[in-house]
């Protein structure tokens, strides 16, 4: 005879198998499946401004300031198995210092249930768009391009790049006039 504490042992153990397979089911039912879709960007005013850094080094560095206009349906990456997207716009440039420099400008975050046909006008960026240095003054290949991690019930948490991007180009004088 087996004590009650045995018993409920081997049915727990049993029933955390049996879940654990269920789980690898549930992610293995999804891995493949292809999360990418088409995404149109515009940059709509684009300027530039030289202004101090109120660090250490309280240099002049260069702030960029822009509004997008940006259009995706997001809707068919939603399945069973995603919980929430989180998305991100990235802008990527090179500067003579710096072979590549990726600075996130805005971001949000789609529930599941909630609207995934994004039809921005006239966003203005989240996040400050500083460049260490004067690398953004009439630098001509500026790319915006979004991205996303798909948040999921079980399984991995990928990194999807979206089809399409805008590429764009700063001012080559400094804005002096407040926005």
């Amino acid at each position: 005879m087996h004590s009650v504490i045995q018993r409920g042992n081997s049915i727990l153990a049993y029933a955390l198998s049996v879940l654990a397979c269920l789980t690898f089911i549930c992610f293995a039912s999804t891995v493949f499946l292809n999360y990418v879709t088409d995404v149109k960007i515009n940059t709509v005013k684009v300027v530039v401004k030289n202004v101090p850094d109120y660090s250490i080094s309280r240099e002049k560095n260069d702030l960029g300031f822009l509004t997008f206009d940006m259009q995706a349906d997001l809707t068919p990456l939603f399945n069973w198995n995603v919980k929430q997207l989180f998305l991100y716009l990235t802008a990527e440039y090179e500067t003579p210092s710096n072979e590549l420099n990726q600075v996130v400008l805005w971001d949000k975050i789609i529930l599941r249930g909630e609207n995934a046909a994004l039809d921005f006008k006239n966003m203005n960026t989240k996040y400050y768009f500083w460049d260490d240095g004067n690398g953004l003054k009439g630098n001509k290949n500026i790319t915006l391009s979004l991205s996303w991690n798909i948040i999921p019930n079980s399984g991995l948490l990928p990194n999807i790049f979206a089809r399409g991007s805008h590429s764009f180009k700063f001012p080559v004088e400094y804005t002096t006039s407040r926005m």
